[in-house]
This record gives C-alpha cells, sequence and structure tokens, in this order.
C-alpha cells in the first residue's frame, strides 16, 4: 500500500476483548496480507484428532455418575460374579462382547466438554477435533477452529470456511474464497447445497463409494445441482491437481502445529480455552511463514549463519521492519492489557 496506512479496526477494540486469541490470529493475516501473501482464491480443509486432557479410566456415566470399575461390576454381578477382585474385573472386561462406549452416556468428569473418540494411531480417547482452513496459494492457514470430537467434518465445513472468510475480511483483504478442495468424508448433499448454493463456492469432494445409489427424488433441487456440478469437477485434471496440493498443505500444516509444535494433546480443559490456546499456536506457525516467505527464514534458530549478507543484525532489522512494524498500533493494547491483566491477579500473601 502506498502513503499512510489506515489504523485497524482490530487494533485496540478487539486486542482488549476476550477474543484475544482470535484477534493475534487475524493480526498475522493481516501482515500476510500487507505483503501480497494472502490470497484466499481457493483454500483447502482438513481437520485432525487431539486428545484431550482426560483419561478413558476416569469416565463417568452421564446419568448415574458411577464410574468404569462400578459400571463393570454391575455387569459382572448379572453374570454370576460375586464381588470380583481388580484382576477377574480386567479378565471379565477383555473377554465380554459389546464394549461400545457412547458420548451419549459416557462422560469425563476432568473435561465434560471432550467427546470419546478414535484417535489417529487407531486407540480411543476423549479428544477435540481441529479443522484447517489452508491457502493453497500460499500455505497460510486462514481458519483454525476446534470441534467437539464427535461432529462429522460434513457438518463443520460450512461453518470453517465461512469463519476463514470473517478471518479475510478483518484483515481489510479483498480477497474472497471461491473454491474449496476436501477429501471424502466431507461430501454429503445437505453440505454441497450450503457450500454451493448458499455461499457461492465450488466444491472439489470426492464421492465416497455408497451401498446404495442416490436417491434423487428425495433431493431438492439445490442438492442435486450441487451434487451434479461437484461430481463434473471432481472427474477434472485441475481436481486431482488440487487434491494433491491438498493433502501436501494441510497435512504439513497438522504437522507443524501438533507434532512439531506439540499440540497433539491438550493440557486445558474447556473447548474455548483450548480455542484460544491452538490459535495462538496456529497464529505462531503463520507468523513463521510469512518470515520465510519475506527473507527465507522462519525460526529464530536460522539466525546462526555465516552469510555475511544474511548476518542475524540484518536480518533481525528485516523482521522488524517487514513483520513487527506494521503492527506496531497494536503494541499499546496489548500492553495496557496485559498491565491490566497483572493488576487484576491476586497476589501472594507475602506473610505465606
Amino acid at each position: 500500500m502506498n502513503g499512510a496506512r489506515p489504523k485497524a479496526r482490530w487494533s485496540h477494540s478487539c486486542l482488549a476483548s476476550p477474543r484475544f486469541a482470535g484477534d493475534l490470529f487475524v493480526a498475522t493475516a493481516f501482515v500476510a496480507a500487507e505483503h501480497q501473501l494472502l490470497s484466499g482464491k481457493t483454500v483447502a480443509v482438513d481437520s485432525t484428532t487431539r486428545e484431550a486432557d482426560a483419561a478413558m479410566k476416569s469416565i463417568i456415566r452421564r446419568a448415574t455418575g458411577e464410574d468404569w470399575k462400578a459400571y463393570l461390576r454391575g455387569l459382572a454381578a448379572e453374570v454370576g460374579i460375586e464381588n470380583p477382585t481388580d484382576e477377574e474385573l480386567r479378565r471379565f472386561d477383555k473377554t465380554r462382547g459389546d464394549k461400545r462406549v457412547s458420548n451419549e452416556d459416557w462422560m469425563s468428569p476432568n473435561d465434560p466438554e471432550s467427546r470419546i473418540a478414535r484417535m489417529k494411531d487407531g486407540t480411543t480417547h476423549p479428544a477435540y477435533k481441529a479443522e484447517h482452513v489452508v491457502d493453497l496459494e500460499t500455505e497460510l492457514v486462514l481458519s483454525a477452529t476446534v470441534y467437539q470430537a464427535d461432529r462429522m467434518d460434513s457438518d463443520t465445513l460450512a461453518e470453517s470456511v465461512v469463519q476463514a472468510q470473517l478471518n479475510v475480511i478483518a484483515a481489510e483483504s479483498p480477497a474472497n474464497i471461491k473454491e474449496v478442495v476436501a477429501d471424502k468424508g466431507y461430501h454429503a448433499a445437505e453440505t454441497l447445497a450450503v457450500v454451493n448454493e448458499a455461499l457461492g463456492i465450488r466444491t472439489y469432494i470426492p464421492e465416497p463409494k455408497r451401498k446404495s445409489r442416490w436417491k434423487w427424488s428425495e433431493r431438492s433441487a439445490a442438492a442435486r445441482a450441487a451434487i451434479t456440478g461437484n461430481h463434473r469437477r471432481v472427474r477434472s485434471r485441475r481436481s486431482k491437481k488440487l487434491q494433491r496440493l491438498r493433502s501436501e498443505y494441510t497435512e504439513r500444516s497438522f504437522a507443524h502445529v501438533c507434532e512439531t509444535g506439540g499440540a497433539r494433546r491438550c493440557w486445558l480443559h474447556g473447548l474455548l480455552t483450548i480455542s484460544k490456546r491452538y490459535l495462538l499456536q496456529v497464529a505462531a506457525r503463520n507468523l513463521g511463514l510469512i518470515m520465510r516467505k519475506l527473507f527465507g527464514i522462519g525460526t529464530p534458530k536460522s539466525l546462526q549463519t555465516g552469510d555475511e549478507d544474511a548476518s542475524p543484525a540484518y536480518l533481525l532489522t528485516l523482521m522488524v521492519w517487514y513483520v513487527i512494524k506494521p503492527l506496531e498500533a497494536t503494541l499499546p493494547a496489548i500492553g495496557a492489557l496485559l498491565g491490566r491483566h497483572a493488576r487484576q491477579t491476586p497476589r501472594l500473601n507475602a506473610a505465606a
């Protein structure tokens, strides 16, 4: 942009709001938009599971409040095993059938908002679901939303795309999402109708193998048009290219945040708190990507270089000018927010 940049709308009021993490996430998108690193036309959507700070051994029944061991003792009594030991209970639990655990019947007392789900490694844990919306041109994560783990991918697709577009608008970028690429887990007639017809976005979502054919008479006109259009686009050469980029970019974003960044396991409780913490980690990942795009490095360790043209002082100057300077209007608001938080924090009793 030429001349004086207008003050960002999110500079003070947003940073002083409870949505502090979300506004910092938007701030990184604002920096990307300032340096033409945000395209936003074609995005990819994918999700992964995050283990909650809860254990399967501690789950309780929602109706009665009894724990797993008490539940097993009741089942053992029904088959004639009276006063079983812990070892007998383990053997009984291992050999019995129908061991499905429903989220309608069971919950974790440590984190009631978590949901029991199958993890990526095949184990079962209380968990959450994190969903990324990634710009396929710049690899920037436009939205990182955490949902309860029992929500289907097809139920959350439209919400994540809308949130990504809201983040782009908040970053004062003129970009509009026009195409969405996802895997077959996101394919559903109602979802395609909402995304294609209501939001006006083209979808590239492969169709899963079904045991029976579509019953077109039970579908609305919007759903039929969306399914037909998506089926036609998926068979194109462009769709195959976009699917390869989706697999690469979304999995890379999860690898950086969840594996390298250590966010595969949650250490906090509650959907809101976990969402804020996760947004901060994704914002840090976006900031590293912006740094790498601008001057070739994305981590502080990369400053340890022997190149005279890329000395630590020179690279640090570039960071301050290109990344931190666009956020200078927000620094007083951040300081005021931190000071207010420190004043509201109870002080330890000096005599204790």
